[in-house]
């Protein structure tokens, strides 16, 4: 008798979850779309700094929100987009969305970031899934402070959402790919604002056999002139705490990659691309103009099958004033503003053999992107790149070509 208790139990849970796994399958799915969208990806590049002369400014994390609703008092209530639990960025914003279901936690180091949204199309061979789609048209968008905890913008006291960063109405034209950057304009009034830039990588003629980059700074007025003791000490961006002068030559170095014998103090880009001059960039934290993209080739060493290289990218920022060629050989102590240098070596984590040079230098992630393609793994995708230098720290954002998927061979 027990032992027909227990068939009929198994019977009966087995059922049960048929029937269940019958209606998920049998359900309806709902899909939401964005009519006439644009694009939008938006990063936080406010930071805190634990002093005495900043004491007094809130924790630098907001909720944005697009077209908010008020109640009779005033309050808000709701909005037509939530972006909330937005964080400081991350240093690095990689070609593909890599916070989406991130469970471990709710902040967010951009928007769309970790938020369940319409995102982006392939767009004339891009890939824009790293960008929230949102409606087009006259949009008012705020971005409010919010205290570091989980709790969610709408279910805090009134108290703790009412500090407002920003407050201003934008025209968004449909169809168009914007970014978005929160900043601190001035360094000792406490001015910030927002820089909205309506992108064209994906309206100009770009060659696959090139990979694009170009540069902003948008650091704070007075940021460089400061006292150290008001500037954050961050150790993996040695070269760029301080700030870097107004005006700086941008020069290439194209590397093979590194065997324990070599030494690289010695050695020097591939001929050709050796300290090559790209661009002036300029310090400017009010324009939303486009910096225009430089190139350099994917494959740019001879005999090589055009399929793989392991070549990576060296960026030095210099001042006239300096010698590139004795820096290079012999490094520098004080910059002053008038130099700095990244490295774009593999995948941002190892690094070359010990150099001073190398160890003062920001690590980031190689500007090819190499991954499995067709029947070739890995393959060498080229890709274009927007470099920012904020108040002592430097960001690589990495566009991705659309290339095909892996086929495995048995």
């Amino acid at each position: 008798m027990k032992r027909e208790l227990q068939i009929k139990k198994i019977f009966y849970t087995v059922l049960l979850l048929a029937i269940v796994q019958l209606h998920i399958s049998c359900s309806k799915v709902e899909y939401t779309s964005t009519e006439n969208p644009a694009y939008l990806r938006v990063f936080n590049n406010m930071y805190f700094y634990r002093d005495a002369a900043h004491k007094s400014e809130p924790y630098p994390m907001f909720t944005m929100l697009i077209d908010p609703n008020f109640d009779a008092q005033g309050k808000l209530t709701g909005a037509a987009i939530v972006g909330d639990y937005l964080d400081q960025r991350d240093s690095y914003a990689p070609p593909y969305p890599t916070h989406i279901g991130n469970s471990t936690s709710v902040f967010n180091p951009e928007y769309p970031g970790k938020e369940k949204v319409m995102v982006g199309p392939i767009l004339n061979g891009f890939d824009l899934s790293s960008w929230a789609q949102i409606p087009s048209g006259k949009k008012r968008i705020m971005f409010v402070y919010r205290p570091k905890t989980t709790v969610p913008f709408f279910e805090l006291e009134d108290r703790l959402r009412s500090t407002i960063f920003i407050d201003t109405t934008l025209n968004i034209t449909e169809g168009e790919v914007y970014t978005l950057n929160l900043i601190q304009k001035d360094f000792n009034t406490k001015k910030n604002g927002i820089i909205l830039r309506q992108e064209n990588f994906h309206k100009i003629a770009l060659a696959d056999s090139l990979t694009y980059v170009n540069f902003y700074n948008m650091s704070a007025k007075g940021y460089l002139e400061a006292s150290k003791r008001t500037k954050e000490d961050i150790s993996n961006v040695i070269w760029f705490n301080e700030g870097l002068r107004d005006t700086l030559s941008v020069h290439l170095s194209i590397m093979e990659n590194y065997t324990d014998d070599m030494n690289f103090a010695r050695s020097r880009g591939i001929p050709g691309y050796d300290r090559q001059f790209l661009t002036t960039l300029l310090r400017d934290c009010e324009s939303n103009r486009i910096a225009p993209y430089q190139s350099f080739p994917t494959f740019p060493k001879s005999g090589n099958n055009t399929i793989y290289t392991d070549v990576w990218q060296m960026f030095f920022f210099r001042h006239p004033s300096i010698d590139v060629d004795r820096i290079y050989q012999y490094g520098i102590e004080e910059p002053d503003g008038k130099f700095a240098m990244m490295a774009c070596y593999k995948d941002g984590r190892t690094a070359p053999p010990y150099n001073p040079m190398v160890y003062r230098s920001p690590m980031f992630p190689n500007l090819l992107v190499n991954t499995h393609s067709g029947i070739h793994n890995p393959r060498t995708f080229s890709s274009v790149n927007t470099i920012e230098i904020v108040n002592g720290r430097v960001f690589l954002t990495t566009i991705q070509r659309e290339y095909a998927p892996p086929i495995y061979r048995k």
